[in-house]
């Protein structure tokens, strides 16, 4: 899989000299600089620290079974902003190629807020998912208007736990999910529209069109 990041620092400069420090414990495979420069910091057959106490359907030892992409932002606590059109084009052909090298579905190309649900939130709601989807690296948000399919929220979050999501606090797995698949509200209460996407997104991989 690749788990998708935001540095979160004020600089790229901090953030490559963290990545790049062993006392910190903390690395990624590659990061990508606001103006499309791509740095490979560590092989993708190796082990990454990137990823963290962290889940996704069943694999909870993510940085073993995943690559790991920082993407210089500074985030929410430094003043976050959208991601470039230079370090989107940048993500573009390096995240293809890693996709089809390793076969790896666009149902597990995810953020680090989908693995980390309680701890974490990038790369948050201004990343341009869909531009990924359009290049088919990442599966595509459903445009959905149907009723709410589930009979209430446990229903709800067991199908979210089914679609891959830690559900152990439950106000953050919703946000995180708002956050990935309905940004422009995000305030962790379950409501129709998030139902009707998180089925349209269960009845896609199971006839097999997450691929």
């Amino acid at each position: 899989m690749v788990v998708l990041h935001y540095t979160g620092m004020q600089s790229a400069e901090a953030a490559l000299a963290q990545l790049c420090d062993p006392g910190k414990e903390v690395s990624a495979h590659y990061l990508i600089e606001e103006d499309g420069s791509v740095h490979r910091l560590v092989r993708e057959d190796r082990r990454a620290w990137h990823a963290g106490r962290s889940s996704w359907r069943g694999i909870t030892d993510i940085n073993s079974a995943s690559i790991g992409i920082e993407l210089v932002n500074p985030g929410h606590e430094f003043g976050y902003r959208p991601f470039p059109d230079a370090q989107m084009e940048a993500l573009l052909p390096l995240l293809a190629d890693m996709v089809q090298r390793h076969d790896i579905p666009r149902a597990n190309v995810v953020g680090h807020s989908d693995v980390a649900p309680a701890r974490k939130e990038d790369p948050g709601e201004l990343f341009d998912w869909d531009l990924l989807a359009a290049h088919r690296l990442a599966l595509k948000t459903p445009r959905v208007t149907m009723p709410s399919p589930f009979e209430n929220d446990g229903a709800f979050f067991l199908a979210l736990e089914r679609f891959g999501y830690d559900i152990s606090d439950q106000p953050a797995a919703m946000r995180a999910f708002q956050r990935r698949w309905r940004p422009h509200i995000i305030d962790g209460l379950v409501d129709g529209e998030c139902s009707a996407i998180l089925f349209a997104l269960l009845l896609d991989r199971d006839e097999g069109r997450t691929r």
